[in-house]
């Protein structure tokens, strides 16, 4: 898997987390809703995170291509 299909794949995931109530309905069916206050404190730094991982990754991908190479 490459660093970029990574961090697509990984910004997909924590979006669908952190603008859904998909999270908040997992955790309250097996009894953790007492989380859901506290999930904002890791879903949006893991968001934020796997979007710069995904940004990096293209700038690497297109810097690598202008010079002919490849990643």
């Amino acid at each position: 898997m490459s660093l970029t299909q990574f961090g697509v794949i990984g910004t997909v995931i924590a979006a669908i987390c952190c603008f859904t109530p998909v999270v908040a309905v997992l955790f309250g069916s097996v009894g953790l809703s007492w989380l859901v206050g506290y999930l904002d404190y890791v879903l949006f730094p893991a968001l934020i995170g796997f979007v710069g991982i995904t940004v990096y990754a293209v700038w690497r991908e297109r810097a690598a291509i202008r010079k002919g190479e490849e990643c």
